[in-house]
């Protein structure tokens, strides 16, 4: 109704950061000023991708074969497969275990017990996350994001319109953005984690890194794609938040919470919050342009000054975004409530 551009995007569960790449390149590309990137889902009942091709086949056929020769596929859904699997060749490589699991889903949780737009806002303990029922491998149900409705949006900005609408006491910047799509190594190697995208994962990141030249230790709060605690768990490694190998001890130490390291799904992630796939990476967005404003309320990360999201789609793409203060000089009136907040927010969830 307005006569404008409108484009269409779908990238699997990676659309809604898809959706906010293509905005931000269409103003670094000087065709607008101001762009507004949606998503939105209303998902069907049952587990996530059935039923969508049996007429036709599906872009995940090649991933799903390349699966069964590294596992003994069963006849349940193919997602939880593809991730339970990576969870166990972690598990298998490194030591970690279904505990460590569990540590995560209780932990996004948690968290999402202080988030009003969460989907599940109940507090679970780690022997009821791992006695729930169980789904594949080691997947329990309290480990996986639900099936959700929902919508997000983001206002994307050139500085100069920025200005001109005297928002700077608002604005954050996207400071750096990457998507990265399957490597060969996926069909090449016996990998069931690179199936579900850990190179990309890491591919991104690395760009990010070097581009920004921001160090994974100066992040202070990470929205990550958790579609089931064992992909927490590896992207804490392909985003280097911690080393190859040391996800385990990373979660032990409580690294992955407030008063540890960095402060990761403080919205309490897709596992709480909800996964409407086009709508996710729009709400990570969202969350951390809260968390870095100083309007997270009591899920406030205490000086959050560089914040960091991550969101993939199988089969596959991913887009790693990092964000700061739009105008560093520029005093918001929340500044207080977030050196604040601390107080409210108890020193590990």
């Amino acid at each position: 109704m307005t006569g404008i551009p409108i484009y269409n995007v779908n990238n699997n569960c990676s659309t809604g950061s898809t959706a906010l790449f293509l905005a931000k390149q269409l103003i670094e590309g000087g065709l607008c000023d101001i762009a507004l990137a949606v998503g939105f889902e209303k998902m069907a009942p049952g587990p996530l991708g059935a039923g969508h091709f049996n007429d036709r086949a599906s872009p995940l056929d090649k991933h799903l074969a390349k699966m069964g020769e590294m596992a003994e596929l069963q006849n349940l859904p193919h997602t939880p497969q593809y991730f339970g699997n990576a969870g166990l060749e972690h598990m298998r490589k490194y030591g970690t275990t279904e505990l460590h699991l569990a540590k995560i889903a209780a932990k996004n949780h948690r968290h999402g017990v202080r988030n009003p737009r969460a989907q599940s806002k109940r507090e679970y303990t780690v022997e009821e996350i791992l006695n729930s029922r169980r789904i594949y491998g080691p997947l329990t149900k309290l480990e996986c994001c639900p099936t959700s409705d929902g919508a997000g949006a983001a206002v994307l900005m050139s500085e100069d319109a920025v200005k001109a609408h005297g928002l700077q006491d608002r604005a954050v910047e996207i400071i750096g953005m990457e998507m990265a799509t399957d490597t060969p190594a996926i069909f090449q190697e016996k990998s069931c984690m690179k199936v579900v995208g850990t190179d990309m994962t890491a591919l991104a990141a690395s760009r990010i890194y070097q581009k920004t030249g921001v160090s994974p230790k100066e992040v202070d709060v990470v929205e990550l794609h958790d579609c089931f605690a064992s992909n927490e768990m590896i992207t804490y490694e392909g985003l280097q938040l911690c080393g190859v190998g040391e996800a385990g001890k990373f979660i032990d130490a409580g690294d992955n919470t407030y008063g540890g390291q960095v402060v990761v799904n403080p919205s309490g992630g897709l596992i709480a919050k909800g996964h409407p796939l086009g709508a996710t990476g729009l709400a990570q967005c969202a969350e951390l342009v809260w968390q870095l404003r100083g309007e997270a309320g009591t899920r406030q990360v205490p000086r959050a000054r560089i914040a960091l999201q991550h969101n993939l789609g199988v089969g596959g793409a991913v887009v790693v975004t990092m964000y700061k203060k739009g105008f560093q000089n520029i005093t918001s009136n929340n500044v207080a409530a977030t050196e604040n907040i601390k107080e409210n927010v108890p020193s590990k969830l």
